[in-house]
């Protein structure tokens, strides 16, 4: 694990790193701040010092389930860290909205990306653990907003070690382990959501929990199932 005080972007930093051959899987560098921190299609992650920024390696390789099933691995291990952050009360209103969101009741708590270089896969970890910002289109929270006084190295800490054990489970016993718990986690089925997909289209419907392939499943009023594969997903 690997900790400094200032980069641009900590998955840019492992991303680099894979593409010259350094790579090492299990490598965790976390940045105190960084300059150029981003979210899923390019949106800006703001960055202050306090929260917690930090990004993974992992290699892929031959019986692995489909590499952008690795989202789903880290929701459930960040799900998880927090919850253990959180005090009891507020532990309770968590959720998992796909495709790499945590929420405390509306507000966002944390966010997931993942990248691409070749046979490595890069995730990076969001948690607002002391701020959070004032975002036009969505809630947001923080950890110390909610009553926990953990810091970003120790959440850290905890979430290498559960993300190791949930990456484990995935390759020895597939996805379905791990969607199952993703569903235990996520917001009630029959949850209104609208999914914004890539093309434009805006499908609304009711949470019907994912798929055996990690998808998100929506009940729409006509009673059609639709899945979704790509896009944003916002609570109604």
């Amino acid at each position: 694990m690997v900790t400094v005080a200032q980069t641009g972007s900590t998955n840019a930093d492992l991303l680099a790193i894979a593409r010259d051959g350094g790579g090492e899987e299990g490598l965790w560098l976390r940045a105190e701040r960084q300059t150029q921190g981003r979210g899923r299609q390019g949106r800006p992650w703001q960055s202050p010092v306090g929260n917690l920024y930090a990004s993974t390696l992992v290699r892929i390789v031959p019986g692995d389930p489909a590499p952008p099933t690795l989202a789903l691995v880290a929701a459930v291990a960040v799900e998880e860290t927090v919850r253990d952050a959180l005090p009891a009360q507020r532990a309770g209103r968590l959720a998992l909205k796909w495709p790499n969101d945590l929420l405390l009741g509306p507000a966002k708590l944390s966010g997931i990306l993942l990248e691409r270089a070749g046979d490595w896969v890069v995730i990076g970890v969001g948690v607002n653990v002391a701020h959070h910002p004032d975002l036009p289109d969505r809630e947001a929270t923080s950890l110390a907003a909610q009553g926990s006084a953990t810091d970003a190295a120790a959440l850290l800490d905890r979430l290498a070690e559960l993300f190791a054990a949930w990456l484990a489970w995935w390759r020895r016993d597939g996805l379905a382990p791990v969607v199952a718990r993703w569903g235990e986690r996520a917001h009630p089925p029959g949850t209104p959501l609208i999914a914004r997909l890539p093309d434009g289209e805006a499908v609304e419907g009711a949470f019907d929990g994912l798929d055996a392939q990690g998808a998100l499943t929506l009940r729409l009023a006509d009673g059609e199932r639709r899945v979704i594969h790509a896009g944003d997903v916002f609570l109604v």
